[in-house]
């Protein structure tokens, strides 16, 4: 069986490791040919997780077509904002009932539609499109280390395919009915780690970053009910699991972003010229405005850390605003 893998950053990279170690032949689809090229002569990622070599199975390629040539499914992994004009890229070779799935996390920018129903705009038939996300940071998946994560979609054949495909003993999928809850949930854990990382970064302690990662469930829970989906996702993989995964592990980008640059007066350019890697809570904290106008859901630190990254916001000038906000039922709006 062949699985194509669009994208060839950490995340995509793991992922084909994961496919290829059960012996499913993975095409892997890169923009740069040095990146191509060290995988089909070194076995190994020249840019990203440049320290595992991957299995014999897992090839590259910079051609859209050659990667999903023959595929039986397709897995795409670029960044968010890339989302609509990766499936512009590859609809042109895909079958009509080829089963896909999306692994990147956002919401895209000015329309607000979650990332599986951009694909499913713009290559049709949505029952064959589905999400995968998860507790999963790629430095330890791709070493086989014990991660798990979620599959969800619309169409239970499609995630029932994708659970299956995924699964191995040492990394365990399950299925789940709520997309919108899945999506949002990925979207908002990488603008919380933002902020647990400039809380650290400000030298606040574990307790502050605890009321964090507590009071972006609820403000993901909000969003998650006003859009149609189901609050309960957000205490599962998706939700809770990423959420604290992204936001306690100095493996997490958007905790590191935050911590280590925003909080140390840097930029997001700083950032991404040094690592050549996305940060997605930044992009997630300007997208999710849009929904959160659309249904009239607070969103307090997710307004705040968008002020802090866009706008240049004074850090504790901000905090204090936090601070001074009435007090609420915990849980209200869900």
């Amino acid at each position: 069986m062949k699985v194509a893998v669009i994208g060839a950053g950490s995340w995509g990279t793991a992922l084909a490791q994961v496919l290829g170690g059960k012996g499913l032949h993975v095409s892997m689809w890169a923009r740069s040919s040095v990146v191509a090229d060290g995988v089909n002569r070194d076995h190994r990622n020249p840019r990203y997780l440049t320290g595992s070599v991957l299995s014999e199975n897992v090839g590259c390629t910079t051609s859209v077509e050659q990667a999903l040539c023959g595929a039986q499914a397709a897995v795409l992994v670029t960044p968010s904002r890339y989302i609509r004009s990766t499936a512009e890229m590859v609809a042109p070779f895909l079958a009509a009932d080829t089963p896909v799935v999306v692994c990147s996390k956002g919401v895209e920018a000015g329309s607000g539609l979650l990332l599986t129903q951009v694909v499913a705009e713009v290559v049709g038939n949505a029952g064959r499109i589905a999400v995968l996300s998860g507790p999963t940071h790629a430095e330890e998946v791709v070493e086989g280390q014990p991660s798990a994560t979620v599959v969800a979609g619309t169409g239970e054949g499609t995630v029932l395919f994708f659970r299956d495909l995924f699964a191995t003993e040492k990394f365990r999928t399950y299925a789940s009915d709520d997309p919108v809850g899945v999506e949002l949930c990925g979207a908002f854990k990488n603008v919380i780690a933002i902020a647990v990382g400039i809380s650290y970064g400000m030298g606040y302690g574990d307790n502050t970053a605890a009321l964090l990662i507590t009071r972006g469930l609820a403000e993901m829970g909000r969003m998650v009910s006003a859009c149609g989906g189901n609050a309960m996702t957000c205490m599962g993989l998706a939700g809770a699991g990423d959420m604290v995964v992204t936001c306690m592990s100095r493996h997490s980008r958007n905790r590191r972003f935050g911590q280590d640059y925003i909080a140390c007066g840097k930029t997001l350019d700083d950032f991404e010229s040094d690592t050549h890697m996305v940060v997605e809570g930044a992009v997630a904290c300007k997208t999710l405005e849009a929904l959160s106008v659309a249904h009239g859901v607070e969103l307090p630190l997710t307004d705040a850390v968008r002020e802090i990254v866009w706008n240049g916001g004074d850090l504790r000038e901000l905090a204090r605003e936090l601070f001074a906000r009435p007090l609420k039922s915990e849980f209200y709006g869900i």
